[in-house]
């Protein structure tokens, strides 16, 4: 029997003005201009997407804190109600179940939000490693829509429907406010590289949309002045891309782990105990034998997932995990696994698209300049 498919509290809305497609069970906007100018346009002012098929969870309790120290890499015990941080949570092998960013809300209120096709699995994992611990996991994903709002415009976009001073909430900061009269919760975070925040509309169920609805169309409108975009799954996976961030079930899964990902950063050794920390240890001491590189093609061509990747000996040292066309640098991009022996910066590896080898770099991730675009760009708009 075929699953039903999923719809966001915009869906209505999106029938009538993007092309849609199925994605992790949901039906999403592909895009609605166009892949190229939805980027762009998040790269040079302001673009605006739908996630509210992402998952969210509550968690609360006594024992929260000590909970998601358990369950997750990270360290929550530094973090100050109104912030958050990227972490992931591991089997006990060390491979990545999901990544995502983990808020606190309060001394013992914490929101995560993850991947929307790894809803039931995230949720059931922690529901499962929460016993003994005192605490509360609440699923909240239905009852809350979700944008996000990105580009180096998108403090001017919102600030002109905010009763809060947006310019107070510093990344990976966050905290209330309401738009266009919306109760929101609001956080500088995203997934494309850009300065730009994630919109939580509260009371935005699927039986009752309106004030996703509301703001939505409040949005695009505060945004006109910029050229705002509403925005699909296609841009929204090359922006990430170009910015070198990770798309589960691609560049991640349960069978990587994070310091092959090069996400180590988000691993912390420091702590007592958590799921997977004895593998992650032991392969530390060992040394990974593979490792996450991005790849910019010198030769025509466009590498995508699972394309071969040879060194000058013809030699196959690893396979492609994600690839596009890149908008800003108009070439072809990727990111890989390759022996870590290969790995090193300015390597030329050698790319087989349609039984031809092209020629690609190993390169520094993001894959733009990071002065000129991205949250830390010099340059103004």
């Amino acid at each position: 029997m075929t699953e039903k498919i999923r719809r966001t509290q915009l869906y209505d809305v999106h029938r009538r003005t993007a092309k849609l497609v199925a994605f992790a069970g949901f039906e999403m906007p592909l895009w609605s201009k166009g892949i190229i100018p939805e980027h762009l346009a998040v790269r040079n002012s302001v673009g605006i997407f739908d996630i509210s098929h992402m998952g969210r969870v509550i968690i609360t309790g006594a024992d929260s804190e000590r909970f998601l120290n358990y369950a997750i890499t990270n360290d929550v015990s530094g973090l100050s109600p109104n912030s958050a941080q990227y972490s992931v949570m591991c089997n006990e092998d060390g491979g990545i179940i999901d990544d995502f960013v983990v808020y606190r809300l309060e001394t013992e209120r914490f929101l995560i939000v993850f991947n929307a096709s790894n809803r039931e699995k995230d949720y059931n994992w922690l529901v499962k490693n929460a016993e003994g611990f005192d605490v509360k996991i609440e699923e909240i994903s239905d009852d809350v829509a979700m944008f996000a709002v990105q580009g180096p415009n998108a403090e001017k976009t919102l600030q002109k429907i905010s009763t809060a001073d947006l310019s107070e909430i510093g990344r990976f900061k966050c905290g209330c406010s309401r738009l266009a009269d919306v109760e929101v919760f609001i956080s500088r975070t995203g997934y494309t590289g850009e300065d730009g925040f994630e919109v939580f509309v509260w009371n935005a169920s699927l039986t009752k949309p309106d004030n996703a609805v509301k703001l939505w169309n409040a949005i695009l409108e505060a945004g006109k002045t910029f050229g705002i975009e509403p925005c699909g799954l296609g841009a929204r996976d090359t922006l990430r891309l170009e910015a070198g961030m990770c798309l589960y079930g691609n560049d991640i899964d349960e069978n990587t782990t994070p310091l092959e990902a090069r996400l180590g950063f988000v691993v912390k050794f420091q702590k007592d105990n958590f799921i997977g920390k004895e593998a992650l240890l032991k392969q530390k001491s060992e040394g990974i034998k593979r490792k996450r590189v991005g790849i910019r093609m010198v030769e025509p061509g466009i590498p995508r997932p699972s394309f071969e990747i040879y060194n000058n000996k013809n030699e196959q040292i690893g396979n492609m995990t994600s690839g596009t066309f890149s908008p800003l640098l108009k070439r072809g991009i990727g990111m890989a696994y390759i022996q870590a022996s290969q790995a090193q910066e300015g390597n030329i590896v050698n790319v087989k698209i349609r039984n031809k080898l092209a020629r690609g770099k190993i390169v520094r991730l993001p894959f733009y300049d990071s002065e000129k675009y991205g949250y830390k760009r010099k340059t103004t708009t």
